[in-house]
């Protein structure tokens, strides 16, 4: 089985804390035990804000303020990297024909950002789709997909499940609530549709959640389910 597992900046590094990045690793380690090919993306976190925020003051432009943010998350993806030792491909790829090798040597592939105005939960759905990945989980700071941002909102309704083609609705209307934030952006959401790609948006806070998710399809998040596909993968079933 091969897995793609999106860790967002929020939940691997809100801050700095080593020990937050050694339990996501001991959960890749986990999945590759069990016989999983394994690419993970991460976000940039509090650090990369803090970055960003000192770059805009300074002057600079969109473009230079995603560079830095990009910088950041392959930061973040070496702290990654050096918990995993020797599982893991020795530097984060800065492209998906570079992570796509690694996969196929068998490494753990660790990545952060690619390129500007391209965030890390998209690069996550490009590299699922590139080396034609099982699953791809998005380890976000929320429960799955709301029809509202929960954080704001109480009465915020999760969905169980959404084809890709609702999802890019879902995204579509929370980007257009001024305030409101999505678990996954749009272009993430349309990337998903288009390949026809089987995912879960979980609450990745405790990582143990993705073990259970990818291992068995256990989980409180929200299943997007490519069009005409059972509920339950032939890979599940199998195990």
């Amino acid at each position: 089985m091969k897995v793609v597992v999106s860790i967002g900046g929020s939940v691997l590094a809100p801050e700095l804390d080593s020990g937050r990045v050694r339990d996501h690793a001991a959960v890749i380690e986990r999945l590759v035990d069990d016989g999983c090919a394994v690419g993970a993306v991460v976000g940039g976190g509090g650090v990369a804000r803090e970055y960003i925020g000192a770059a805009r003051e300074l002057g600079a432009n969109e473009v230079e303020l995603d560079q830095v943010g990009i910088q950041v998350t392959r930061l973040n993806a070496r702290l990654l990297i050096a918990a995993l030792g020797g599982a893991a491909a020795p530097r984060p790829p800065e492209d998906y024909e570079a992570a796509g090798e690694a996969l196929r040597r068998d490494d753990v592939c660790v990545m952060g950002g690619v390129t500007p105005g391209q965030t890390t939960d998209a690069v996550g759905a490009a590299l699922a789709e590139y080396v034609d990945a099982d699953l791809l989980v998005y380890a976000t700071s929320v429960p799955g997909v709301f029809d509202a941002d929960p954080n704001e909102n109480p009465d915020a309704r999760r969905f169980d499940r959404l084809s890709g083609a609702e999802l890019v609705d879902v995204i579509a209307g929370l980007e257009m609530d001024a305030g409101s934030s999505a678990p996954v952006d749009l272009l993430a959401a349309k990337l998903i549709q288009r390949a026809g790609m089987r995912a879960i948006v979980l609450d990745g806070r405790e990582p143990g959640r993705i073990v259970d998710a990818v291992l068995t399809g256990t989980h409180d998040g929200t299943d997007i389910v490519p069009d005409g596909a059972s509920d339950r993968p032939t890979y599940w079933a199998q195990r």
